[in-house]
């Protein structure tokens, strides 16, 4: 009689418990957790009101049950508020500060699970780890939910698992069947939130499924076209990248967010004195445009006298290093069974000659390695193309994966993923800085292996080269989207934005569906020098043709830039409209504001600046006359004196920008 009264009371108690909960440091944010018939489920409110309505959590798995039957077992909390650095970054100090809840759950099939849940007050994340009864299994779908509470507008691109070069889509929330993350969407209530994920390691990529009305379920990238059911192969213990929920009141307080980055393990490297930001040009623009070519078919870019006269105008040009793509041998099998050999270089290309020329003008030479997608032989080469750089000095390297599949798997597959951060590590044992092209999307890596510094992963510029390119907006989504998840390789700064240094040449062919006659750049030209400010990047290109820039007054930003910044904050805009960001490196300011097809005048106050400081203002402004549909070319330049009490007018033409370096009177 005593044991079934303790018992009844023990029942009694668990069910006037209150369920686990865990609230953000200010309060606004607070997450629940259930585990209701052994099913585990979360939901999220914000400021009291419904966020995310109970969403299910788990995987499904062959012949193991990771979804329900569970128990709760353990619930723990703890708390952190520490500041940490890193070698670059929009900021090199970063705050986290976030409450944790790790729920611990069995089920009788012998499956243990922890979820771990932090609340920041900028968010949210969560992720599994998971023990197994057995030693491995292969994960078939994942089941967590997302079953925000209300609709309202969504910026994404398609759910495609091999590439992000995809235009952004604003659609109701409710409409978007699938999407790939980061998912960016603006509440009817005014809140403005995007779905993410940080630290993806050992897992396929997540993407998002609408199941019914605003509801989604997470969606993980197949392994291939002919296996679409096998997500993952893992062992005992696993655990996923973390889920995340980025939220703001403002638009820019998501561009401001350092959640993704918090959710990263510190940096992996003891050394990280040569990882340095840069600014460069490169033998890249010709060939999009089709005046040059990747190989030598009479109009080969990457030649030994064309380099050197890249590293001269660098050299002149305070600009860090130089690009060169199609120095090596093997181009003339891109598309056709890719071969291409890492260290042999093209005929016509004297690369000893070439990096002592670069060495002698104090220009880093940037090395580029395009595998086509063909990984198997990529990686055969990999040690040795790594050593062979090294051994040269080299520290920068642009890799490429421009085609269909990775060795027959999809680029953002678990074998994906895992090539790409195969590759960061190797390079990072040979002090080597990696840009990536056609990449696994970035989710905040960057803070553990800070040599992997920017990839592309979005469309880029080059689409204005050879297709019906971007449209006047895409500058506008990017910051509240792509980059949301890290810095991006954008390569802005095309100052001959309707191509007409290329009319009547000889050497122009198609080679990509569509002639660069019959395209251009959907900007004004103040806009693509603001971009070099708004589309961060720690390796930031000036990507025009140099003859473009030579002699030209506008370029005189680009010189003064510095692409190590220590601060940066976005200021003003809303997505797919306009935006303003400001960046600090050192003691020096830079700013830039972009808009979409509209024109719009911005109030903005100058509080960011050093009180007691008198600054040189240099303002790279559209004309009054500029409309980037008519009269794309038009700016001004203007100077004057400024301080932190003063109030700018920036007015910005339809497509346009505005650009301004801030540098104190005394320099």
């Amino acid at each position: 009689m005593k044991k079934c009264f303790v018992w009844l009371a023990a029942l009694c108690l668990a069910a006037c418990s209150p369920k686990p909960s865990l609230m953000s440091p200010d309060g606004r944010i607070q997450l629940d957790f259930s585990c209701e018939n052994g099913v585990p489920s979360y939901r999220v409110s914000v400021d009291g009101s419904p966020f995310i309505l109970p969403s299910r959590l788990g995987m499904e798995a062959d012949g193991q049950d990771l979804g329900s039957g569970f128990t709760v077992r353990k619930v723990r909390h703890s708390h952190a508020n520490q500041t940490w650095t890193q070698p670059w970054g929009e900021n090199k100090t970063v705050q986290d500060c976030h409450k944790e809840m790790t729920v611990e759950l069995e089920n009788p099939s012998g499956v243990a699970l922890l979820l771990r849940f932090r609340v920041f007050d900028d968010g949210l994340g969560f992720r599994y780890e998971y023990s197994l009864p057995v030693d491995s299994t292969v994960i078939t779908d994942e089941l967590t939910g997302f079953n925000f509470a209300a609709d309202g507008d969504s910026w994404s691109i398609v759910g495609d698992f091999e590439s992000y070069e995809k235009p952004y889509r604003k659609m109701r929330l409710s409409d978007v069947d699938n999407a790939n993350t980061p998912f960016t969407f603006r509440t009817d209530g005014g809140l403005y939130a995007s779905v993410h994920e940080a630290a993806l390691y050992d897992f396929p990529e997540l993407t998002l499924r609408r199941s019914e009305g605003t509801s989604y379920v997470a969606a993980l990238a197949c392994d291939s076209p002919s296996d679409r059911r096998t997500k993952a192969l893992v062992g005992k213990t696993f655990q996923t990248s973390w889920r995340t929920v980025q939220i703001a009141r403002e638009a820019v307080g998501l561009v401001n967010s350092s959640l993704i980055l918090n959710l990263n393990e510190p940096c992996a490297i003891e050394d990280v004195s040569w990882i340095k930001p840069a600014k460069y040009v490169g033998v890249w623009w010709g060939m999009h445009l089709g005046i040059e070519a990747w190989y030598d078919d009479g109009r080969h870019g990457a030649t030994t006298e064309n380099a050197k006269r890249y590293i001269d105008f660098a050299a002149a040009n305070n600009v860090d290093g130089v690009l060169f793509e199609g120095w090596n041998d093997g181009w003339e099998t891109w598309g056709n069974g890719e071969s291409f050999n890492f260290t042999k270089p093209a005929p016509d290309f004297d690369f000893d000659e070439v990096l002592r020329y670069a060495d002698s003008k104090g220009v880093a030479y940037i090395l580029h390695h395009e595998t086509g997608g063909n990984v198997l032989d990529y990686e055969s080469q990999l040690d040795t193309a790594l050593d062979w750089a090294s051994s040269y000095g080299i520290h920068y390297l642009k890799t490429g994966y421009a085609g269909w599949l990775l060795a027959g798997h999809y680029h953002h597959s678990q074998y994906g993923v895992r090539h790409y951060q195969k590759v960061a590590e190797e390079a990072a044992s040979r002090q080597i800085m990696i840009d990536a092209h056609e990449p696994i999307k970035p989710t905040g890596i960057r803070r553990t292996w800070p040599n992997f510094m920017t990839r592309e992963g979005a469309r880029g510029m080059e689409w204005n080269a050879w297709s019906t390119g971007i449209d006047p907006a895409h500058h506008e989504i990017l910051p509240y989207t792509r980059l949301l998840a890290g810095p991006m390789d954008y390569t802005p700064g095309v100052f001959d934005i309707e191509y007409r240094s290329i009319e009547g040449d000889p050497r122009l062919k198609v080679w990509n569906g569509l002639s660069a006659t019959e395209c251009r750049v959907p900007t004004t030209l103040a806009k693509q020098i603001a971009n070099w400010v708004v589309l961060y990047s720690p390796l930031q290109m000036a990507c025009d043709l140099v003859d473009n820039y030579e002699g030209h007054p506008a370029f005189q930003f680009f010189r003064d830039f510095d692409a190590d910044c220590d601060w940066s904050k976005a200021l003003q805009g809303e997505i797919g409209e306009y935006i303003s960001v400001v960046r600090r490196s050192g003691d020096r300011f830079f700013y830039g504001a972009t808009t979409d097809a509209s024109g719009r005048t911005l109030t903005e106050k100058l509080d960011f600046l050093q009180p007691g400081i008198r600054y040189h203002a240099t303002i790279y402004a559209d004309a009054p006359d500029t409309d980037w549909q008519t009269n794309p070319y038009a700016y001004v330049i203007t100077e004057r004196e400024v301080t932190d009490d003063d109030t700018l007018e920036v007015v910005l033409a339809p497509g346009g920008g505005q650009a301004i370096t801030f540098i104190p009177v005394s320099h």
